[in-house]
């Protein structure tokens, strides 16, 4: 079922929400997720909101330059990304969600050439 949850970095300086199912969790097994190793949660379509802390992201991106990786330049946590597979779409680490315990989902594993 589809609900709205709250997320924010370790240091609190973002915070975001976003609209997804817990039935979306996954890894990506691109050379980047597999070194984070993040549960990520898939967000639906303009389900995304960046609450606050614009100014304390940070972006990485590698390879093709389409997938925008974000991460606090304070306390260096993951907190969201735009996959290279749907652009319009945001993937939130689960870890960074309010009242949900990562290590509890089962996600699924993609394909990092195409999930990334």
């Amino acid at each position: 079922m589809t609900e709205i949850y709250q997320g924010s970095c370790h240091c609190g300086s973002v915070k975001f929400s976003i609209e997804t199912d817990l039935e979306s969790s996954l890894r990506c097994n691109c050379s980047l997720c597999l070194r984070k190793g993040a549960i990520m949660l898939s967000g639906t379509e303009g389900g995304f909101t960046l609450l606050e802390g614009e100014e304390h992201l940070s972006k990485y991106q590698f390879n093709t330059h389409v997938a925008e990786h974000y991460f606090c330049k304070h306390c260096g946590i993951y907190t969201h990304h735009k996959p290279r597979s749907n652009p319009k779409i945001h993937r939130v680490n689960a870890g960074c969600v309010i009242g949900i315990d990562s290590l509890k989902l089962k996600p699924d594993l993609n394909d990092g050439a195409a999930f990334s």
